[in-house]
């Protein structure tokens, strides 16, 4: 998928529900980006996108947040939030002792680098801003099949959008 840039904050929820609406459970999405770029703003959409309504903060301080989809009628998947600033490189979810939430969610990790090396089957999403003070160029790329299956559906979803807008 090619870069776009958003304009706002909720433009850059709205691409990330229109991901999180073509995810399944055991999907990996790791985020990247600098400080104040938008990662937890863009996983706010996400969550939206697989029908989990409730507050999705920034992990920071918690290093993970779990939103369960039994408290959401109509949720697709559970979702793990992660954010791994403080951890070192090659960490795993089965150091997180996560390895199991895959099973019936997805999990989506800011400063996913640190995951990568574990999970070449993922979604990478890379925020920049882009001068103003909330425009971002908002990056998704799949690695490995199932990542790529994930952009190319995502890809999908939006073309019939804006075919319809058309």
């Amino acid at each position: 998928m090619p870069e776009r840039t958003t304009d706002s904050a909720d433009a850059t929820r709205a691409r990330g529900e229109a991901l999180g609406g073509v995810l399944e459970p055991g999907d990996v999405v790791l985020l990247d980006g600098e400080l104040g770029t938008g990662k937890t703003v863009f996983v706010q959409g996400l969550a939206r996108g697989l029908g989990l309504l409730g507050a999705v903060k920034s992990p920071t301080f918690t290093l993970v947040h779990e939103h369960h989809k039994k408290a959401w009628p109509g949720a697709r998947a559970d979702l793990a939030h992660l954010d791994l600033y403080r951890l070192p490189d090659g960490a795993t979810l089965t150091d997180l002792g996560l390895d199991e939430f895959l099973d019936q969610g997805v999990v989506a990790a800011e400063w996913g680098t640190r995951l990568a090396d574990g999970y070449p089957e993922h979604v990478r999403v890379t925020l920049e801003e882009a001068g103003a003070v909330e425009r971002r160029i908002v990056r998704i790329e799949g690695k490995g099949a199932r990542g790529e299956a994930r952009v190319h559906a995502l890809d999908v979803r939006l073309a019939a959008r804006d075919a319809r807008r058309a």
